[in-house]
């Protein structure tokens, strides 16, 4: 048996079986607006760097995702304009589930201490300039 026979290692098949349902579940979140689509991809992007540079490469390079996966992985940063679409996408998911289960249920409450925890995440992490620049946690 040959050492660089393709999917020979098991767990390059894994890897690879969880970036592309990672890019699945992604472009799902493309067209369904309470489905998130950039952290599949960035986990599509992470598998991908394990199994696949191939695979890798073109999700980097991918005309509408690349920015955003180039920006995590080279500077741990995302556009402004990717920071301000993933806060307004959370609190949209927590107005749809206030609504749906009303905004005392147990799913709203325990749904917004989770989205709350993310949205703070996602406010402390740096705004990538157009330069490359990293700027404050704005």
């Amino acid at each position: 048996m040959k050492k660089n026979q393709p999917y020979q290692n098991p767990g390059r098949v894994a890897y690879l079986a969880i970036g592309w349902i990672c890019v699945a579940l992604g472009l799902i979140g493309v067209v369904l607006p309470l489905m998130p689509t950039t952290i599949f991809l960035l986990a599509a992007a992470w598998a991908f760097a394990r199994s696949s540079e191939r695979w890798h490469q073109w999700l980097r390079n991918h005309t509408h995702f690349g920015e955003t996966i180039r920006a995590w992985e080279e500077h741990h940063a995302m556009p402004r304009r990717a920071k301000k679409i993933a806060l307004l996408a959370l609190a949209a998911s927590y107005a749809f589930t206030a609504y749906i289960f009303g905004p005392f249920s147990l799913q709203a409450i325990i749904g917004g201490i989770c989205i709350a925890g993310v949205a703070i995440y996602v406010a402390h992490i740096p705004v990538l300039t157009k330069t490359g620049e990293q700027t404050a946690r704005s």
